[in-house]
């Protein structure tokens, strides 16, 4: 039996969480509200707030698990990809704190975290996914179909050329002045309109491959064209566009899904990352699923955000291997290659 601190601060929610082997004890996350003026994280800003909320977010994890820091086998930390002066807050309060306990430090990759939060265990006992499964990874910042053979071999098999699907549903969400973040409000409107409503254009990529800079521009030009008709034509049909746009973004994400399942022969499907809260892509993969007999694994909904739970479990499973990292680890801001 193991003990894991586990810290996340890759962008700009503040959280840690205390693992029992790969049972979640507690998961406390400090969201940061001073960005929703700007419509966007700025990364000055969500660096200082870190250095504000780790230390009381990390007392009240421990305090929640009603452990005392001396009983910590290891650390784990996300080392990235994300804003680098947030994940150096993280890092550097990992590093210190390992060092004081004289306790092992457990890197760990953002991405793979957001696939491994399928393995948490809770109170609800959710079952798991079985090995090879296909995973899709997608955020605001990524869009990524990955096969996981292992907690320690994930192979991305497609990904976005170019715009992330959540960077597109952000984009819009601009456009019609939705307050950030607009994933949600988008969710939220969708539920009362039309997808059928308005039609774009879809890239046709090659293999798995996505590319949502072409819906961009095309969710742009045929709203411009609609405002010169109608004047307006967005705040009258706010619900119907909303359910356009994510029929149009979520059909992209499952059509590629669909077939790699197909090319690959795999039954385990699964979604991770923010972007997997959306309501509709959740009913939608959970349709295809049942068209196509597959096994469909959904996170729960407090594992879909950036949280210090799947970092946990990630850094438990290279725990397992012993596979430590040193002080002389530096966080990075991109994926490696």
């Amino acid at each position: 039996m193991s003990y894991i601190l586990a810290i996340e601060s890759s962008c700009d929610d503040t959280s840690a969480a205390v693992m029992k082997d790969s049972y979640l004890l507690s998961n406390v996350i400090a969201s940061q509200k001073v960005h929703e003026k700007y419509g966007g994280v700025v990364p000055e800003l969500a660096s200082r707030a870190h250095q504000q909320n780790i230390v009381p977010v990390v007392d009240c994890a421990l305090k929640d698990a009603n452990i005392d820091k001396k009983q910590l086998d290891a650390i784990a930390y996300t080392r990235g990809p994300g804003l680098l002066g947030s994940l150096l807050v993280g890092v550097s309060f990992a590093k210190s704190l390992a060092q004081s306990l004289n306790i092992p430090l457990l890197d760990v990759n953002h991405l793979e975290a957001h696939v491994l939060s399928h393995f948490i265990k809770d109170e609800n006992n959710s079952p798991s996914p079985s090995f090879p499964f296909l995973c899709l990874l997608v955020s605001g910042g990524n869009t990524q179909l990955i096969m996981v053979d292992s907690p320690y071999k994930m192979e991305i098999i497609g990904k976005t050329i170019d715009d992330a699907a959540g960077e597109t549903l952000d984009k819009v969400a601009k456009i019609l002045s939705l307050p950030y973040p607009g994933g949600p409000h988008i969710d939220n409107l969708a539920k009362k309109g039309n997808k059928n409503f308005l039609t774009f254009s879809k890239a046709n990529m090659p293999n798995y491959d996505y590319s949502f800079s072409g819906v961009k521009t095309s969710i742009l030009y045929t709203l411009r064209d609609k405002l010169k008709e109608e004047p307006s034509f967005l705040k009258d049909n706010i619900n119907d566009i909303c359910a356009s746009v994510q029929s149009c973004v979520v059909d992209m994400l499952l059509n590629k899904m669909r077939k790699a399942a197909k090319d690959f022969k795999i039954k385990d499907i699964a979604i991770a990352g923010g972007v997997s809260a959306n309501s509709y892509l959740r009913e939608k993969i959970i349709e295809m699923g049942k068209a196509n007999s597959w096994n469909v694994f959904i996170p729960k909904i407090s594992y879909t955000t950036d949280n210090a739970a799947m970092v946990g479990v990630a850094g438990y499973f290279k725990f397992l291997k012993k596979d430590f990292s040193s002080l002389e680890e530096v966080p990075y801001t991109r994926l490696q290659q």
